[in-house]
C-alpha cells in the first residue's frame, strides 16, 4: 500500500545527541596582565609626596610654636607686637584706631591721619605743578627740591608727628603729647610757608604757592593752573593741621596732661644735669 509506512521505518528510533557544554567557565581564572612597574612607580610617587607634605606640616607647626614663645614672651615683658596692617595692598604700617585708641578720640585720631594723608597728597600734587614748570623751562632745580620734599616730608610726618600722637592716645603718655604739639607746629609752619611760597629759594617756585602762580601764569596758563590747585591744597592742609592742634591741645589740657608733661621736663632736665 503506497500509503502504509513500512514496519522497519516505524520501528526505528533516533538516539538523542550527548550534552555539549555551553562554554560558560565560571570556575576558571583568568589572568588580566597588569603593568607593575607603572603601578610600584605610581605608589612610590604618592608616598613621596606624601612624605613632602608631612616635613612641610612640621615645619609650619614648629614656626606656629616659635611665633606663639616669642609672642608670650612678649607679653610677659611688656612688650606690644605691632603687625603691619595698612594699606592693605601693600602694608607698611601698623595702624588700628577702631581697636587701640578710644572711642571719645577715634574722630580726632582720623581727621589728623586725613592731614597726614593731605601732606602726602599736597607733596604729590607739588611735585606734578613743578615736573610741568621744568617742561616749560623753569629748570632741573626746582624739581628736584620738590623731590626732596617729597621725600623727606611723607615718612618725617609719619614718624615725628603722626605716630607720636597715635602712641599718646593709645597710652596717656604726656611725652608723647609733647613730641607731637612740638612737630606737628613745624607742620602747619611749613604747610603756611608752601601755600605763599616767597620767594626764598629760587624765587619760591619749587613750592605751588600763591606768588608763583600768579608769577608763571602770565607766561604758561597750564603751569599757573597747577601752582593755583597746589596753592588751594596747602592751604586746606593749613586750615585743617589748625584745628587738629587745638582740639588736641584742649584735650590735653582738660585731661591734666600739661602738668604732667612739666614734670617730666622737670626731671629729664635734672637727670641731664646730675
Amino acid at each position: 500500500n503506497p500509503g502504509s509506512v513500512p514496519a522497519a521505518a516505524s520501528n526505528s528510533r533516533l538516539s538523542p545527541l550527548p550534552p555539549e557544554p555551553v562554554g560558560f567557565d565560571y570556575g576558571r581564572t583568568v589572568d588580566i596582565p597588569l603593568d607593575n612597574d607603572r603601578s610600584s612607580a605610581t605608589t612610590q610617587n604618592l608616598k613621596k609626596k606624601e612624605k613632602e607634605l608631612q616635613a612641610k606640616e612640621a615645619d609650619l607647626r614648629r614656626r606656629e610654636q616659635e611665633v606663639k614663645r616669642k609672642e608670650d614672651a612678649a607679653a610677659r615683658a611688656g612688650i606690644s607686637i605691632e603687625v603691619k596692617n595698612w594699606p592693605p595692598f601693600f602694608p607698611l604700617i601698623h595702624h588700628d584706631i577702631a581697636n587701640e585708641i578710644p572711642v571719645h578720640l577715634q574722630r580726632l585720631q582720623y581727621v589728623t591721619f586725613a592731614t597726614y594723608l593731605g601732606l602726602v597728597l599736597c607733596l604729590f600734587w607739588n611735585i606734578i605743578a613743578i615736573t610741568t614748570a621744568w617742561i616749560k623751562g623753569e629748570g632741573v632745580t626746582i624739581w628736584l627740591l620738590a623731590l626732596i620734599y617729597f621725600i623727606a616730608g611723607v615718612p618725617g610726618g609719619y614718624v615725628l608727628w603722626y605716630r607720636p600722637l597715635y602712641r599718646a592716645f593709645r597710652t596717656d603718655s604726656a611725652l608723647s603729647f609733647g613730641w607731637f604739639f612740638m612737630f606737628y607746629m613745624l607742620h602747619i609752619a611749613f604747610c603756611v610757608f608752601a601755600a605763599v611760597a616767597p620767594p626764598v629759594v629760587f624765587k619760591g617756585k619749587s613750592l605751588a604757592g600763591i606768588l608763583p602762580a600768579v608769577d608763571v601764569i602770565s607766561g604758561n596758563t597750564l603751569v599757573g593752573i597747577f601752582y593755583f590747585i597746589g596753592f588751594g591744597f596747602f592751604c586746606l592742609e593749613s586750615v585743617v593741621s589748625i584745628w587738629v592742634i587745638q582740639q588736641v591741645y584742649m584735650y590735653f589740657r582738660g585731661s591734666g596732661k600739661q602738668d604732667e608733661l612739666r614734670r617730666e621736663a622737670a626731671r629729664g632736665a635734672l637727670r641731664a644735669a646730675v
